[in-house]
């Protein structure tokens, strides 16, 4: 590993322009770009996949990609990627996807991303710009303007894309979008989604002791373009989507699951202001629980539905919208995990995590008999994706949840995390969508955010020690929508 680490800090910027075959157990696999270019298809062709981030969900979604060849594997920690390795024995190995992609350019066709939330769009990026398709993990970025940019990168590209929102292709979340837009539930007033996230721990200050880092790990390549920090095990392999450089919090993990049915019923678009709060947020980490609160605007009309203006509530660590009228008593409202509700002008319509089990309060047992106008997805998540991978893009049906809908769906879910971390601005805060800003703060408007709060009880009496750091509030929003990255790393 020592000498990987070595080569990885000596790259070239140079590009493996040569057509390349890979040979392995005596397989000879043949990239797709010799056949014919990427878009070619022939009823014997497989797509050559690299996995980038393969030791939890990577190897999840590995696993749902059937009939193709796994031709390389990346992750930096080779020690939680172990079982991904040995289900690929003769894929190629690596820690740093730059190296990856530079020596087998020619022999990838498309790439599965499932590394923390804070390197998607630079690995997602990279592997567009070179003309790879990719499936990657949701939520699609970290941040507001990295969901832009890739979105910008598919259209630009024209490869296959698919964000990692499974319940997306759910025949769940199209039931629910045709009741609603045939009118079932009249006119939508109001809409919720909650989740029962986070199932790790959240809140957190940053850990003071400073253990030495694994040898299977490798603590820069995992910092990717966050601020550098000591290596401690609360951040990795799992803790990761808590911490503010690395994750999103319980809205970041859960809000693409869970409100996208009502973002795709709704036609949604850009909110036009948003306010949040929640149990104590520090500068660290995502706070224990929280609630959010889109306003959007009136969209345009449909055949039997209005559309006008509305809120969309968040809630995470356990918090639940009220109880609609007519809900049963002792009903669990979606499921364990959470779920999603529209509140119309002539009902409620509720539905489970991953957007299963829709069903109309007072209509349990009758469901709506209506025409099917959203198309259905025959294959799993990440085979819709592989379809997609070899059609040309001319007559291409791209995924069900390819970046042209999961990139600005996402902006909308991250942006959910502004609200929290400026809350203490009191306020609701106006967004300009188009141009991704907050317009209604002032240039020296701060906030006060926590960095430590820590007690003693003397004589049972507890004595607390909270330290707060004043920031510049306008220069916070701005960096957290569009992300300062620590040298060495931009975005391709």
């Amino acid at each position: 590993m020592e000498k990987n680490k070595k080569e990885t800090n000596n790259l070239s910027r140079r590009k493996f322009i040569a057509n390349t075959a890979m040979t392995a157990a005596g397989v000879m696999i043949v990239p797709r770009h010799v056949l014919g270019g990427v878009g070619f298809t022939a009823p014997s062709d497989t797509l050559n996949i690299a996995g980038i981030g393969v030791g939890g969900m990577g190897r999840a979604n590995l696993t749902n990609i059937t009939g193709q060849n796994i031709v390389a594997l990346c992750d930096v920690d080779w020690d939680y990627s172990a079982k991904t390795f040995n289900d690929y024995p003769n894929a190629k190995k690596y820690l740093d996807y730059r190296r990856m992609l530079e020596e087998m350019d020619k022999d990838i066709d498309a790439v599965v991303i499932a590394t923390p939330d804070h390197t998607h769009a630079l690995t997602a990026g990279a592997s567009m710009s070179m003309g790879k398709h990719v499936y990657l993990q949701k939520p699609l970025t970290h941040s507001i303007y990295e969901s832009r940019y890739l979105t910008g990168m598919a259209e630009q590209t024209g490869v296959a894309t698919q964000m990692g929102n499974q319940g997306h292709s759910n025949e769940g979340t199209r039931l629910f979008a045709e009741w609603i837009q045939n009118g079932e539930i009249g006119d939508p007033i109001e809409a919720h989604a909650w989740t029962n996230r986070p199932i790790w721990p959240q809140g957190l200050e940053r850990p003071e002791e400073q253990p030495a880092v694994p040898s299977t790990l490798d603590w820069d390549l995992f910092l990717g373009p966050a601020k550098s920090r000591p290596y401690h095990p609360a951040y990795t392999p799992w803790n990761w989507r808590a911490w503010w450089d690395f994750g999103t919090g319980a809205l970041g993990d859960m809000g693409c699951h869970l409100m996208d049915p009502v973002y795709l019923a709704l036609n949604l678009g850009h909110p036009t202001a948003f306010e949040g709060s929640s149990s104590q947020v520090n500068t660290e980490s995502a706070p224990i629980a929280g609630m959010v609160t889109y306003y959007f605007p009136e969209r345009a009309s449909l055949d039997k539905v209005k559309m006008p203006a509305l809120k969309f509530n968040w809630y995470d660590g356990g918090l639940l919208p009220e109880r609609p009228a007519g809900m049963e008593p002792g009903k669990i409202m979606g499921d364990g995990g959470g779920g999603a509700m529209v509140v119309g002008t002539k009902g409620t319509i509720i539905c489970s995590t991953y957007g299963r089990d829709p069903y109309i309060i007072g209509r349990e047992n009758n469901p709506p008999q209506v025409k099917k106008v959203i198309p259905r997805v025959e294959l799993s998540h990440e085979m819709d994706w592989v379809r997609a991978c070899k059609e040309p893009k001319a007559s291409r049906v791209e995924a069900s949840s390819n970046f042209a809908y999961a990139g600005p769906f996402n902006e909308v879910v991250v942006m959910g995390n502004l609200a929290i971390r400026l809350q203490g601005l009191k306020k609701k805060l106006d967004w300009d969508g188009e141009n991704m800003k907050i317009t209604n703060i002032g240039e020296n408007e701060e906030v006060k955010i926590v960095t430590t709060d820590k007690f003693t009880v003397i004589n049972g009496d507890p004595k607390f020690d909270t330290q707060y750091e004043t920031i510049n509030a306008k220069q916070a929003s701005e960096d957290y929508i569009k992300h300062n990255y620590r040298e060495g790393w931009k975005l391709s």
